[in-house]
């Protein structure tokens, strides 16, 4: 039998994770996504967006959309963007996501993966979901 999770269960989950991100950053690195978020660090930073405060919207059908989208920030290294990892306040990292440009299959959508130094990086999507099953 599969799990299956009640929508306002879903609801609960995606508000408690958007809420540990309120006033966190989301990091732009290089690079596949480390084996876990306890993980360190990998890849090199291309950008630092500091996330809005509530992070999130409010959640329905078990998704809430990254609040203030699009969000940008300046490049602070040359790279392709490969995953990104949402942190708490406190730098604690809760999130690692795929990255891809709005045609591509990593749940962060960019204007552009292909990032150089001094460049406004304009994330053009992100939702933070639980799914049904």
């Amino acid at each position: 039998m599969a799990t299956r999770i009640a929508v306002n269960a879903r609801n609960q989950g995606v508000g408690a994770v958007g809420a540990l991100l309120n006033g966190g950053t989301l990091e732009i690195r290089t690079g596949s996504q480390p084996a876990s978020p306890a993980s360190a660090d990998s890849g090199t930073l291309l950008v630092s967006i500091p996330l809005a405060n509530p992070a999130f919207g409010s959640p329905s059908n078990g998704q809430a959309a990254l609040a203030g989208v699009p969000r940008q920030a300046q490049a602070q290294a040359d790279g392709t963007a490969g995953h990104a990892r949402f942190k708490t306040s406190g730098g604690q990292v809760v999130l690692d996501i795929a990255v891809s440009d709005p045609n591509g299959g990593g749940e962060l959508k960019l204007d552009n993966v292909n990032i150089v130094q001094g460049q406004t990086v304009t994330i053009s999507g992100f939702t933070l979901s639980l799914p049904q099953e």
